[in-house]
């Protein structure tokens, strides 16, 4: 069992609005988030000495850009921004996911390193098409996967998705009552980019392909904007402004599978199991003490594999499961009760880490789960730096 179990909090939350295209610079969105997470804790600038993240733009969009405060922040950049360069003590800044930077604060807090740090993701939306293969010429494996357009994030989802439907018997129509389920927890999230967009079925069923079986519905919604979290240990958050988050424990992937390809659905669930072993032996509970899922949704598909990889349903039923009601707001387990990155938008597992912090300490609104103790956080598709987190609500 992790030996810094409940000691580090989550004390603030803090977001920027997240649309499309902002008339804002991704710098001022950024230091917005991060002035609101300070501001929920009840504490100001001066009270920062560390900052983390993974500041880098996603290896496929647009035109990938470099630009400090435009196209990327990172947390030197950012202590500037703020004007607290001089005291802070740490920083980490990772090339993994950004709840790399999460496990990374984490420690920091708990060896005294550090005593309240920020950790913000923020994302800029370029210009032009987010996946595009640009080169005339394919070296090393993309000579066997360019030239057929197996290029991007979504095709490699979609032959996984193929796969599940094809050795389970499921369809596109097993699956859209889930996606209107999301959409619905997403108008309940003022934070929500599809907050003012309800959807149906036939909405999801009609929707544009993007690599059969994935359509636009099933792809994340790339935005510009900042979440921020406010990490600080136990002791210290329980003398602030609002109830703490308890950071229980935390697993990281180091699957990497042998295909030669980038992911296939039977990867994705064995590095799934790979981080649901190594965070029940970290918080000593398992999946029986989880309240609320916040499942990875980059791609759709991830909130299959997770449920199954982490043991919440057996293998093969995640989507009769979803289909009967049971991830609802009302059902046996909610699943992205604030719309995950499918409605509220791209951060890369923020928003879930959120979402996650909000349900245990009761902030949630009306989309708030009533005694939600504990609130399970998964991270990108269970491939090495996949992550997942634990939650708990604070009962000191």
């Amino acid at each position: 069992m992790w030996e810094f179990r409940d000691k580090v909090a989550v004390a603030g939350v803090g977001y920027s609005k997240l649309s499309r295209r902002s008339e804002q610079s991704l710098a001022a969105l950024t230091a917005q988030a991060c002035d609101a997470a300070l501001a929920d804790a009840g504490l100001t600038r001066a009270a920062l000495d560390g900052l983390a993240t993974m500041p880098s733009m996603p290896r496929y969009g647009g035109a990938r850009g470099a630009v400090e405060g435009i196209d990327v922040v990172t947390p030197w950049f950012l202590g500037e921004l703020l004007g607290i360069n001089e005291q802070i003590e740490w920083i980490g800044s990772t090339n993994g996911m950004v709840t790399q930077s999460l496990i990374d604060a984490a420690m920091a807090i708990a060896s005294g390193v550090a005593t309240h740090v920020i950790v913000y993701r923020a994302l800029h939306n370029p210009p032009g098409k987010y996946i595009n293969f640009e080169s005339s010429h394919a070296g090393g494996h993309e000579q066997y996967t360019a030239p057929y357009g197996f290029t991007s994030p979504p095709a490699w989802a979609a032959t996984c998705f193929r796969r599940y439907f094809e050795l389970y018997g499921y369809s596109r129509a097993d699956f859209a009552p889930f996606i209107v389920g999301n959409r619905a927890n997403t108008m309940k999230n003022p934070n929500g980019y599809w907050r003012d967009k309800p959807l149906t079925e036939e909405d999801y069923l009609t929707t544009r392909m993007i690599a059969d079986p994935m359509s636009l519905l099933d792809c994340d919604i790339p935005v510009d904007g900042c979440c921020a979290l406010l990490l600080t240990s136990t002791e210290r958050a329980r003398d602030l402004k609002k109830p703490p988050a308890l950071l229980t424990g935390f697993a990281a992937s180091t699957h990497v599978g042998p295909a030669g390809v980038a992911q296939n659905l039977e990867d994705q669930i064995a590095g799934s199991e790979q981080v649901a072993r190594r965070l029940w032996a970290a918080t000593g509970m398992g999946p029986s003490d989880v309240d609320t899922a916040q499942l990875y949704d980059g791609f759709s598909l991830f909130v299959i594999t997770w449920l199954e990889g982490m043991g919440l349903v057996p293998k093969g039923e995640a989507m009769a499961f979803l289909r009967e009601g049971h991830g609802n707001l009302d059902g046996r387990l909610p699943i992205n009760t604030g719309g995950g990155a499918l409605g509220e938008g791209r951060l890369h597992g923020m928003t879930h880490l959120a979402e996650a912090v909000i349900q245990v300490t009761d902030r949630g609104g009306e989309r708030q789960v009533p005694g939600a103790n504990r609130s399970l956080v998964t991270v990108s598709n269970g491939l090495a730096k996949a992550t997942a987190f634990l939650f708990s609500r604070d009962g000191g």
